[in-house]
């Protein structure tokens, strides 16, 4: 029985595992205000990242220097560590919680045909640099504009 054993192994051991939980965090934070602000993983790798990458916005939030330190243990990546606490936790200071997001992606993994989804942050409140530059308009299209960004149009059905 597993009761009261949290979290998901993966398949990997125990360092393996927070290896693998630190650097996807790594990756989104370093990804956070470009175009591509998501990762495509499976499933199960961004449920169990997404707490992890919301306790370090949390302390970003709170902003002292034993909540950089802590963070800094987590993630033993300084210039993630310098974004998360300027770039990221602004954005989300009116939030509560629910800083990432996990939307389905719709092509599914070759060899496993694992679930992959798009694991990424909320859109944030703009700060005050971002509310006065200008702004541009956002085109419509979703999925597709997207599927077109990362690999070229997508092929069609016939």
């Amino acid at each position: 029985m597993r009761h009261r054993k949290r979290g998901r192994k993966l398949g990997r051991n125990s360092s393996h595992r927070k290896a693998l939980l630190r650097n996807m965090t790594i990756s989104l934070v370093e990804r956070a205000g470009t175009e591509k602000e998501f990762l495509i993983t499976t499933r199960e790798k961004a449920k169990e990242c997404r707490p992890f990458a919301e306790k370090l916005v949390t302390l970003g939030k709170k902003g002292t220097l034993h909540h950089r330190r802590r963070a800094a243990k987590l993630l033993s990546n300084a210039a993630a560590v310098k974004k998360i606490f300027a770039e990221i936790a602004p954005r989300y200071e009116n939030r509560q919680g629910g800083y990432t997001r996990i939307l389905r992606y719709p092509k599914s993994r070759l060899g496993d045909g694992g679930v992959q989804v798009l694991f990424g942050w909320v859109p944030g409140e703009p700060t005050a640099e971002e509310a006065a530059a200008p702004q541009k308009k956002k085109k419509k299209g979703g999925l597709k504009r997207l599927q077109e960004k990362l690999k070229g149009k997508p092929k069609e059905k016939g």
